[in-house]
């Protein structure tokens, strides 16, 4: 249950998240020019509903719509909330937040499926006539569906909502939401919370009564800055105390709340103390009749103050130091008796938490992935997609296309990431970047790409359940693949028996190499030594493939690859590395030798035998390379 919640919201946030700038510009200008505004103008003021009621649903909704279904599922979504819009009278009727978060993903789904349906199907050049043609159609008819269907019945959905807020305001039960809001922070599952209800709920009020309680519930820094005391004060741990100041700075001023995460998790009891100063303030915000014109994002004091409107600054100061004034009371005793507990050990802690609630993989392995029989698409990302992930996802389709020749196994940048990625395969420290890219896709986080246990793991969770549709290999895929351009490599481009050195010199003898080949300029081997900053290019199994940053690719005259072989080692981290191949790709003319140097590598004979051997023609004969 609590991850389908997890899930649930992390798939809300998606679509929220990319657009709170254009919440906060809304904000900004109901704060600023409403009559009750710091610069009460009426013309300006007029824009404010136009934002609100047509510019956030269309942008949730197109976001929704790309995360399903691409850049055709984006247009379709935008569409489809337009019907909902109108359903309730456009200006006149209530905010279609919540309508955007349904239709966009339904947008995105149903354009997903036709292009599905398509494809192989698609007559020769009617293609664009008919990619167009499919999603004015289908848009149109959600976009009926959402002003008959749709619209209306979010419309009721968001006035029950309403009412329910409004009785829990004026019975004064409202505070008996941080019971529950304030452990769901601690658990990651306040997205779902946050983004799905309290924002649509929010901006009708503000459109209402030009400010709303509802933006002041979970973003209020106070009750974790009074846990953060606390621990500051009273922490009988000396690592622990050091810490709490920094942290204070890192949630108050800078709005990131997990930063006292890993303090209540290493006494649970503590949660007790936010828990009750956040009801405490939220009594006091409800007496006030206080309220924020847009969300506070990030939680912190600053952005709190900046959506406050002019004639409640002050309460809603009073308001953060009433519940962090609450918060370090209660919390100051329960940290005194606690004795000395480890923060790393409730970092890790957080840190596992945090990846099951977000559907990804903790540090060494993956969570298996679900339903393996329904993975369509398998990416292997890295940061420029040029290099060791072309390696990742070529062993990878090697590996696995015999028990599962339907699978799509591809490589690209972690930036660009498909949305129609449904699993998606990156080194650890370039995880949060493919969340971001790929919000809809199972992550799966690894050391390296050519021996992980996350890819051993992966693999069985893939080949487990077959689609009973599966087809069957393609007998003529060789003869496929020799149509491609070809990148070669000569015996000048290999060295062999050279003395250990740092992996700094190392890369730069590969880099040198290239450009003694013609194939980039000197200032592609600083690109590759900045390259190596971002994220390891070690790829496992005593292999490293060095590359310059993707945007040193226009600084690539042709694709080339060179080989130094260092039989003893060269360090890469905690790894050494004795076959390091210096890459420079244009295009992807280069994937073909990879795709090579992948198969030839997974006999552990000829690995073995090319970490030492003297022979470039047993070099050029076993990647089967020829001058």
């Amino acid at each position: 249950m609590k991850n389908a919640i997890a899930r649930f919201g992390k798939f809300l946030s998606a679509m929220v998240m990319p657009n709170i700038g254009a919440f906060i510009a809304w904000g900004f200008i109901t704060a600023l020019f409403i009559d009750t505004g710091w610069i009460s103008n009426a013309d300006l003021a007029s824009i404010q509903p136009f934002m609100l009621t047509f510019l956030l649903p269309v942008l949730i909704a197109a976001q929704g719509g790309k995360m399903v279904g691409g850049d055709r599922g984006r247009v379709m979504g935008a569409i489809a909330v337009m019907g909902c819009i109108a359903g309730v009278n456009g200006t006149e009727g209530q905010p279609m937040l919540m309508g955007a978060m349904i239709m966009g993903p339904l947008a995105g789904w149903v354009i997903k499926k036709f292009d599905q349906a398509m494809e192989g199907r698609m007559p020769a050049g009617f293609e664009m006539l008919i990619n167009n043609f499919s999603v004015g159609i289908f848009g149109m008819v959600l976009a009926i569906i959402g002003y008959y269907a749709i619209g209306p019945i979010m419309s009721t959905i968001l006035s029950v909502l309403s009412a329910g807020v409004a009785f829990l305001v004026n019975h004064s039960l409202l505070p008996l939401v941080s019971v529950f809001l304030e452990p769901a922070k601690v658990l990651f599952l306040n997205n779902a919370i946050n983004h799905g209800v309290f924002t649509p709920i929010g901006a009708e009020q503000v459109a209402e009564a030009g400010k709303s309680i509802m933006y002041m519930l979970e973003t209020n820094p106070g009750p974790g800055l009074g846990v953060l005391l606390a621990y500051m004060f009273f922490s009988k741990d000396r690592t622990t105390r050091g810490s709490a100041p920094g942290a204070i700075i890192i949630h108050f001023f800078g709005g990131i709340h997990e930063i006292y995460f890993p303090y209540i998790l290493m006494n649970p009891v503590v949660i007790i103390a936010p828990i009750v100063g956040n009801a405490c303030a939220i009594l006091f915000f409800s007496i006030m009749n206080a309220g924020l014109n847009g969300p506070a994002a990030p939680g912190s004091i600053i952005a709190f103050i900046m959506m406050s409107p002019r004639d409640s600054i002050i309460v809603s100061i009073i308001g953060v130091v009433i519940a962090a004034a609450v918060s370090f009371v209660i919390a100051s005793p329960i940290v005194k008796m606690a004795g000395a507990k480890n923060l790393e050990d409730a970092q890790g802690k957080m840190q596992q938490m945090k990846a099951e609630a977000k559907g990804t993989a903790v540090p060494a392995a993956s969570a298996p992935v679900a339903d393996g029989g329904a993975v369509k698409k398998v990416i292997f990302a890295c940061d420029a997609g040029m290099g060791s992930s072309a390696m990742g996802a070529t062993k990878f389709r090697n590996r696995i296309k015999a028990e599962r020749p339907d699978l799509i196994v591809t490589n690209t940048s972690v930036d660009n990431i498909p949305a129609d990625a449904d699993v998606v395969v990156c080194q650890q420290v370039l995880a949060d970047r493919a969340r971001a890219s790929a919000p809809q896709a199972h992550l799966v986080a690894i050391g390296n790409f050519l021996a992980d246990p996350g890819l051993d793991e992966l693999y069985h969770s893939l080949t487990a359940q077959k689609p009973a549709d599966a087809p069957q290999a393609a007998a003529d895929e060789p003869a496929a693949a020799e149509e491609k351009k070809r990148t070669t490599i000569n015996a000048d481009c290999i060295k062999l028996g050279l003395q250990p050195v740092s992996k700094e010199e190392a890369i730069r003898a590969a880099g040198r190499l290239l450009v003694e080949q013609g194939c980039v300029d000197e200032s592609y081997i600083d690109a590759m030594l900045e390259r190596e900053k971002l994220v390891t290019t070690y790829m496992g199994m005593g292999i490293a493939i060095p590359h310059g940053t993707t945007e040193q690719k226009a600084r690539v005259k042709k694709s080339g690859i060179v080989m130094l072989q260092y039989p003893e080692g060269v360090d890469f981290g905690e790894e050494k590395a004795q076959l390091v191949f210096g890459i420079a790709g244009v295009g992807d003319e280069h994937l073909d030798l990879l795709s090579n140097i992948c198969t030839a590598l997974e006999d552990e004979e000829v690995l073995n035998n090319l970490k030492t051997t003297k022979d470039v023609s047993y070099v050029l004969k076993c990647l089967e390379f020829h001058d």
